[in-house]
């Protein structure tokens, strides 16, 4: 999983690891760069982890229309611009399966999710953070010479009205699954990277830096009060993660015009599904995507009454007429 040599892992634990470093090379790049007029009417992509963002993701940045944060911003994430014109910032690799092991392929030109180192450095400094991301948003889409900007980043889910407020005219997808069939997969990738932070601890201060909390070693459930299943060793706390996200996303995100809830089965079996995401964003080329349904068979017991409870707001979420 880690292909970082030493000098590496170092780099990007200066470039991450430190607040100052961070707020520091964000201010030196706002300093330098001058973008064009605001524009916003980006895309932000937000969910639970495992119910397709990152499929999502990849499928719209294949318009060509946004920018987006991709692995060759690493480890400087906050100064895209001036990062990239450093010398040393060439190495190259080729298309390889990404680490959670679900048959993804990334390379150094793959859109990711770093946005949240963002969030992570600014995020205490309410007064000024909603300028500061218009900012870097500018930033990001300067360096890609676009016009809008594309995100994923599931710790949005959090902060999805402060995004709206910001950028009024944003689309907004939440991506959801069928709840066992999600929760058993985030259930999985929890265990795997636990076990492969075990093996290599660069792995864990990795995603720390980064700010993946979904599952692994710096797992942080979105939900900590008057849960009832706390042991994330346990399906039932995925389902009752799921079921506590997305009955609140529903209560409160529903009658959003900005808002679009997306039924990954629904992109897996409808083309037609697709065409209207691509409408929605007013991308008028229409080009096919294949989505790949992932059924597993789930041999382990799980709760009746909380399943029934997030199957109930699945089907809820399935009879939007939106999307």
């Amino acid at each position: 999983m880690n292909n970082y040599n030493l000098l590496e892992q170092k780099l990007h634990q200066l470039a991450l690891s430190f607040s100052f470093m961070r707020e520091a090379t964000f201010d030196i790049e706002n300093s330098f760069i001058s973008p064009s007029q605001q524009i916003d009417n980006h895309v932000f992509i937000a969910g639970l982890a495992r119910s397709g963002t990152t499929i999502l993701l990849n499928a719209l940045y294949e318009s060509q229309e946004f920018a987006s944060l991709s692995y060759q911003d690493m480890p400087f994430v906050l100064a895209p611009n001036l990062w990239s014109k450093l010398s040393f910032n060439k190495k190259d690799f080729n298309s390889v399966e990404r680490s959670h092991g679900d048959g993804i392929k990334v390379s150094k030109e793959s859109p990711e999710a770093f946005e949240e180192v963002f969030w992570m450095t600014f995020n205490d400094k309410k007064n000024e953070s909603s300028e500061k991301f218009k900012a870097y948003i500018q930033l990001i889409i300067h360096k890609y010479h676009k016009k809008r900007y594309l995100s994923k980043n599931n710790q949005n889910i959090r902060r999805l009205e402060l995004i709206s407020k910001i950028f009024p005219n944003s689309k907004i997808f939440i991506p959801y699954r069928d709840p066992i069939q999600q929760a058993y997969s985030l259930l999985n990738q929890h265990n795997k990277f636990i076990e492969d932070s075990n093996q290599d601890n660069f792995i864990s201060k990795y995603m720390k830096w980064i700010g993946h909390s979904e599952f692994g070693p710096n797992y942080t459930p979105i939900h900590r009060k008057k849960i009832q299943y706390t042991d994330d060793l346990d399906i039932n706390h995925w389902i009752e993660q799921w079921y506590l996200t997305y009955k609140s996303c529903f209560e409160t995100l529903k009658d959003k015009s900005n808002v679009n809830f997306i039924c990954y089965e629904k992109l897996c079996k409808s083309k037609d599904h697709w065409s209207n995401i691509l409408k929605i964003l007013n991308i008028k080329e229409n080009y096919d995507f294949t989505f790949q349904e992932s059924q597993k068979e789930i041999c382990i017991d799980y709760d009746n009454q909380i399943s029934n409870k997030a199957l109930y707001v699945y089907s809820q979420l399935y009879q939007l007429n939106k999307n």
